[in-house]
């Protein structure tokens, strides 16, 4: 029966390729978003609209979103529905599609309509609207979260296949924590933002929420495309698809700079979840979090309030009656901020980001607890600011330093409460967060009740276009010369080792210190700890260029007997070398000279 139909890409593909009517699920969403008894959710739900849409599908033609619903949150335009970023004065009436919206329509998706936030996108909390407030779906007591609320809990109650939500401050993040889903914030720059209602435009994306980590990926890879309309848009490299996670490097905040304001059940649950990536071969590593603290500290101070007051315009002093309550009260402030000040904030930034650079140093991500703790409706009624400001602990710093994320839910709490984990690299590492948010994603599907399927993930392979590139040195992941990979557009397929036969060299000279890796016909040597990347065959020449000798291009075999090109050294540029093949990696090697 459809009304026991999981709203999941997968099965509702299953059930079209089978002659399940679009028709029919459009009006089993819109009886389910009846069934939950909360105004809250839709500021606009487009009934007529969306079954009209579902009857000019015509039949399945097999399209990556063919009748799937979603819904979009009402700061992002969808042609022929009013747009009104939860503030009624603003309201306009849409007339073109998003790109965002453009992309998803023509890859067959149908949108149910237009979902609450918190006004102009400013909060985390999800209660900052002149309408309704949307309720929790597990749990009433607790805030939806913000500011894309409604987006949200329309996926968690099974309404929706997934949903659009921007994220600014964790908008995107803090939400699918709440209420148990997926919420992936990409790249800035990898979703277009034409067609939507700026917050902060310099560091505002689209988000997508979604019950599953591959559900959001797939919606993802369809609307991800450059926009050369959207000054702000990033052409992105071909991702490949998720894959079988390889052990990488991962950071958290140590014991002492882990923030939970003292939920111990939020505090453990966060170690359970780091246990689960160590027993997935991942190598933890905890680092002082402060530097990404005050980041954070800095979204709501000094240049970016004055980018939101910029966003809403001489609205703030010619009709500050229009605005919500809180909402007034945390932009106002901009109004006394110089240009001075701005370029200030800017300054101060770049400081704290060299920071946290040098705190990642060697690292592949970072793993946080997506929220610090929950925050009832009744907190929020007491403080309308402070709990906000705390929701937004481990996300604020995120988009001021070009990373991209997923936020993942991992479990239930010791209490019964959803558990989350958020996923943090740099820009354009999208699929690396993703695939290993894949491969740990647990517990309840939303308030659904509905069984979460895991999907086993391929390992990545070199494509017809590129190499595969061995690399023993400065140029693995978040070491020195990793740029010379990563400009290139190159891909990190995998973690892994060589076979042991190889001896491994400091090189005399430098700095910097560069390492040999020499095959011996022996039979002696032992097992070198590489990372195979893809390089596009085109960039090839210019990367190889700048190999300095007496490193040479050849075949290395890898622990599990297969062979990829990678740096070998000649014997003749051992003299003067330290052999360090005891150490296994050059990792250790740096490790063991910087603690001398």
């Amino acid at each position: 029966m459809i009304a026991d139909l999981p709203f999941t890409l997968a099965a509702l593909r299953q059930a079209y390729a089978s002659g399940l009517s679009p028709v029919d699920v459009i009006k089993e969403a819109f009886r389910r978003l009846d069934g939950t008894n909360d105004p809250g959710i839709f500021i606009h739900a487009a009934r007529d609209a969306a079954l009209a849409a579902a009857k000019e599908l015509g039949s399945y033609d097999g399209r990556p979103l063919w009748g799937i619903p979603f819904v979009a949150k009402d700061n992002i335009d969808v042609a022929g529905m009013p747009t009104t970023a939860a503030c009624p004065d603003f309201a306009y009436d849409a007339t073109e599609d998003a790109f965002v919206i453009a992309e998803l329509k023509a890859a067959g998706a149908i949108c149910l309509g237009k979902a609450n936030l918190d006004q102009f996108a400013t909060g985390l909390v999800g209660v900052r609207s002149p309408y309704p407030v949307p309720k929790n779906a597990i749990d009433p007591a607790i805030v939806p979260g913000g500011s894309s609320s409604g987006s949200a809990v329309a996926v968690a109650q099974g309404i929706a296949t997934f949903s659009l939500g921007t994220d600014t401050a964790g908008s995107g993040r803090v939400p699918a924590a709440l209420n148990s889903i997926v919420g992936l914030k990409p790249t800035l720059g990898a979703l277009s933002a034409t067609g939507v209602v700026p917050a902060c435009r310099t560091l505002d994306t689209i988000s997508i929420f979604a019950l599953t980590v591959s559900d959001a990926w797939n919606v993802f890879e369809v609307a991800s495309k450059y926009d050369p309309k959207d000054a702000y848009s990033r052409k992105m490299p071909d991702s490949g698809g998720l894959r079988a996670v390889s052990p990488m490097r991962i950071a958290v905040p140590n014991a002492k700079t882990l923030e939970t304001f003292g939920d111990a059940v939020q505090r453990d649950h966060f170690h359970q979840d780091v246990r689960k990536l160590s027993e997935l071969g991942c190598e933890v590593t905890e680092i002082d979090f402060t530097p990404f603290y005050n980041v954070a500290k800095m979204l709501y101070e000094g240049a970016w309030v004055a980018e939101r007051v910029a966003a809403v315009g001489a609205r703030l002093i010619d009709a500050p009656e229009t605005l919500h309550a809180t909402t007034l009260a945390i932009l106002e402030p901009g109004l006394k901020l110089s240009a001075a000040d701005a370029f200030n904030g800017m300054y101060r930034l770049k400081d704290l980001a060299r920071e946290c650079e040098f705190a990642l140093a060697g690292i592949d991500a970072i793993c946080v607890p997506t929220i610090p703790h929950f925050v009832s409706v009744e907190d929020i009624a007491a403080d309308p600011i402070g709990p906000n400001s705390r929701l937004g602990t481990y996300t604020n710093f995120v988009n001021l330093l070009d990373m991209c994320g997923i936020a993942v839910p991992t479990g239930a709490r010791s209490d019964g409460r959803p558990g989350s984990l958020t996923i943090l690299a740099r820009k354009g590492e999208d699929v690396l967060v993703a695939s290993l948010a894949s491969a740990i994603e647990d517990g309840v599907v939303g308030a659904t009740g509905w069984e979460r399927t895991k999907i086993a993930l391929p390992a990545d392979q070199v494509r017809k276009d590129e190499i595969g590139m061995v690399v023993c040195g400065a140029h693995m992941s978040g070491l020195p010369l990793n740029s010379e990979l990563t400009s290139r557009g190159a891909r990190m397929l995998r973690k892994t080792k060589t076979a042991a036969k190889y001896g491994f060299y400091a090189l005399a000279g430098g700095p910097p210190k560069r390492p040999g890796m020499v095959a011996l016909a022996d039979g002696g040597g032992g097992a070198i700890e590489v990372e195979v990347w893809a390089l596009p065959k085109s960039e090839v020449g210019s990367f190889l260029a700048g190999i300095p000798s007496p490193l040479c291009l050849g075949s290395v075999e890898l622990e599990d007997g297969t062979f990829e090109k990678g740096f070998l050294c000649e014997s003749a540029g051992l003299a003067g070398a330290t052999e360090i093949t005891g150490l296994g990696s050059w990792r250790a090697y740096i490790d063991q000279i910087n603690n001398q």
